[in-house]
């Protein structure tokens, strides 16, 4: 579905993204783990359109085969291909309500029929955002707040739906929760980039894994090997 083939990344002098490349399968549930300021964000960020001037291939391949060049593409474009963001620290509007923000999820869509079955597919994965609906988005819990801003990514029906970070800050209990629910999105036919520091949780879901350190990738695998790998296991499981 989506093809990196030696992305590189720079801001101003820091070059951030080194040669890398991932594969992520339609189906899959591939995660990217690594270190605080691995490049993790960097590498998402230029799949979504929202760094200029990174180097590299990337190409992605629609359910009916199309291959297409993301190189240059606005992030409005990539939204519109069925490629969706829910970014880091969850960037929701908290001065609009909840069913608000979600509209501004569906901004590409015209289809007023299919956006308000794509709402009731949010509350239905989120049970708390109906019974919040009304209320400011900045009146939520980080752990609603989080909720939002993947039912928002969803609201554009995206082929690949790709969460940087989702369960920064979270309580463990909310950690358990938002993790499962990414699960059944999948289950659910949907492909899924994941970036996680939480590298426990995400090795747990993910189909496929790449570790990223200083910008480069040191280690792929089936997320149940990398589970089991040594220096994994030292560098972010504690052992």
């Amino acid at each position: 579905m989506l093809d990196i083939k030696g992305l590189n990344v720079w801001y101003g002098g820091i070059h951030a993204v080194r040669n890398v490349n991932m594969s992520i399968g339609r189906g899959e549930i591939v995660t990217l783990i690594g270190a605080n300021g691995a490049g993790k964000s960097s590498a998402i960020r230029a799949a979504a359109g929202l760094v200029r001037g990174w180097k590299g291939e990337m190409i992605y391949t629609k359910p009916d085969g199309t291959q297409i060049s993301l190189a240059g593409k606005q992030p409005e474009t990539m939204v519109r291909l069925g490629i969706s963001l829910s970014p880091e620290g969850r960037r929701i509007l908290p001065h609009i309500t909840v069913e608000e923000n979600l509209t501004l999820g569906a901004y590409t869509r015209y289809d007023k029929h299919e956006i308000e079955e794509s709402m009731e597919y949010a509350y239905t994965l989120f049970p708390r955002l109906r019974e919040r609906c009304g209320q400011k988005g900045g009146t939520l819990s980080g752990g609603e707040q989080q909720m939002l801003a993947v039912a928002r990514a969803l609201m554009s029906r995206p082929d690949l739906l790709m969460l940087d970070e989702p369960s920064l800050g979270l309580a463990p209990i909310l950690v358990a929760e938002v993790f499962e629910i990414i699960s059944e999105i999948n289950r659910q036919g949907r492909t899924i980039l994941l970036v996680e520091q939480n590298a426990y949780a995400a090795l747990k879901i993910a189909h496929k894994a790449y570790v990223l350190e200083v910008g480069a990738i040191t280690l792929e695998g089936a997320g149940s090997d990398l589970l089991e790998n040594p220096k994994v296991r030292e560098a972010y499981l504690g052992g």
